[in-house]
């Protein structure tokens, strides 16, 4: 892959994640700490569109034109001028993970889901819609001073009234995508840098391999050795998962097989996600958290047009 250069879009933002290119040009992202909903202008100016209690993490346009929203439940945080801003564990004031709905227009703010047809919700991350209008979202979990959650996959459609878990139990579930067919679902581990693909025989329908061919169902994709962390992801239009990858402060692009893995550096240890927008949708958009800034950067390969933000 040829050099690539991130440039600054915006700064001082506090912890940004879950990047969506608008057609106006502008970026609507979360920024966790802050517990907002903000909206970067293309000269940088940022807009807060709402306060959103707990932790806003991932989030993705849905068929109506809203913006839902996967919530954490908030973290603690820690912060210097080494290391900058990272989370560090539940937070003191933990509200637990759901899934919300906001209105762009109005800034109505609804809650949808709190548990799934299993489980409450502990600290839903990412989120996926499919062309049938349901979206798929991962339920990463908590962390405790002595203990974790164990991860979930969950299905879910808009109108509050279904919500299935399909993928449990899985390690720290973090990025989730679709091939551009749809027919293959994407899911990131963070705490074990692993990539694994589940093959989607109908909407929020998995063809799952039994124990112990796979400890969750999925299919082995890559993983990467060393000091990494998988988080969000997104896909390009030829197929290729775009992971972002913590700690190490990289994009790794990785072919649907996994035989190939490419490494991009980024300019900060935590580079959370990544978005693809601009006509051509060839700018990539990703999130600096630990230092608070949105770059971007002419991408050699166009990104996959996500559903409902054509």
């Amino acid at each position: 892959m040829t050099d690539i250069q991130f440039e600054t879009v915006a700064d001082g933002l506090r912890f940004p994640e879950g990047p969506i290119a608008m057609k106006d040009g502008s970026i609507i992202l979360v920024e966790i700490e802050r517990r907002t909903i903000s909206r970067i202008q293309p000269d940088g100016r940022t807009e807060i569109l709402a306060q959103i209690e707990g932790g806003p993490n991932g989030a993705a346009i849905g068929p109506d034109g809203a913006l839902y929203i996967c919530n954490n439940g908030g973290f603690n945080w820690h912060e210097s001028d080494q290391t900058g801003l990272r989370p560090h564990g539940q937070a003191t004031d933990y509200s637990g993970g759901r899934i919300e709905r906001l209105c762009l227009e109005t800034g109505e703010l609804t809650v949808l889901y709190t548990a799934s047809d299993k489980a409450p919700l502990k600290g839903p991350n990412d989120i996926v819609f499919d062309k049938n209008g349901g979206f798929y979202f991962t339920d990463h979990g908590k962390v405790r001073a002595r203990e974790m959650d164990r991860g979930a996959v969950c299905y879910a459609t808009i109108d509050g009234a279904s919500i299935r878990e399909i993928i449990y139990p899985i390690m720290s579930p973090n990025g989730v995508g679709l091939s551009p067919d749809g027919k293959t679902l994407y899911v990131a581990e963070t705490f074990t840098c692993r990539l694994w693909a589940f093959d989607v025989t109908g909407p929020g329908q998995l063809a799952l391999q039994p124990w112990p061919q796979s400890p969750n169902g999925g299919r082995f994709v890559a993983g990467l050795g060393g000091y990494r962390g998988f988080d969000s992801l997104a896909v390009d239009a030829d197929g290729n998962i775009c992971v972002a990858t913590i700690y190490s402060g990289e994009i790794s692009v990785i072919s649907p097989d996994g035989s190939s893995v490419e490494m991009i550096p980024c300019p900060d240890p935590f580079a959370t996600n990544i978005c693809f927008g601009g006509p051509d949708l060839m700018t990539a958009y990703v999130t600096m958290s630990s230092t608070g800034a949105l770059m971007k950067a002419r991408w050699p390969h166009a990104g996959l047009p996500l559903e409902f933000e054509r």
